[in-house]
């Protein structure tokens, strides 16, 4: 009865797996890890990071805590379909800042037998939702929500709390415009 159910048909199963949370929670870190990872196992692995982020490099991406990577800079969701190449591995950083056809883009890599990682911002800086995350989250088979240490009372943070006046929801910085704060200290913070 159970292998009628499911029967092996030896074709690949991809899934998605979404790392989240707020600035200096380690995301990126943690993406790099699951990819130098697999580049031991020798699993071919292309990533690709918003051409939006250029922060520390066109070229590479970069944890707060120094890691690298090289990546592919894209404007466009779709791109990554253009440019992949049977890579079992199709990583994404940075996700919030893609448009909304990173969920299909990401579902399609998924059904081909791909392992999509993804790593992003679940909040933006007011805590709402950012971007196409809470449809990755939605779809994702494995999510990993990792916590930075609140700057105010050393709790867990989730927030990502901005302290300048820019109100676009879309302002790349690092230390010099955000803090990570715990519920009850963003909750005390202006916005």
């Amino acid at each position: 009865m159970f292998l009628e159910q499911f029967p092996e048909d030896n074709s690949k199963h991809g899934w998605i797996e979404v790392v989240c949370g707020s600035m200096f929670s380690g995301k990126t870190e943690e993406l790099i890890r699951r990819l130098r990872r697999a580049a031991f196992a020798n699993q071919k692995v292309i990533l690709f990071k918003p051409k939006i982020d250029n922060r520390y490099s066109e070229d590479s991406i970069m944890s707060h805590q120094g890691s690298t990577l090289e990546a592919i800079s894209i404007l466009s969701a779709n791109e990554i379909l253009a440019i992949w190449d049977g890579e079992f591995i199709v990583a994404i950083d940075e996700a919030q800042f893609f448009d909304e056809a990173i969920v299909s883009v990401c579902s399609k890599l998924a059904q081909n037998g791909v392992r999509v990682l993804i790593a992003g911002l679940d909040m933006d800086y007011l805590g709402n939702p950012f971007g196409p995350m809470p449809q990755l989250l939605c779809i994702a088979e494995y999510v990993t929500k990792v916590h930075a240490i609140c700057v105010s009372c050393g709790s867990l943070a989730q927030f990502s709390h901005r302290f300048n006046s820019d109100k676009n929801q879309v302002l790349l910085g690092a230390k010099e415009s955000y803090k990570p704060l715990c519920r009850s200290c963003y909750n005390k913070s202006e916005l």
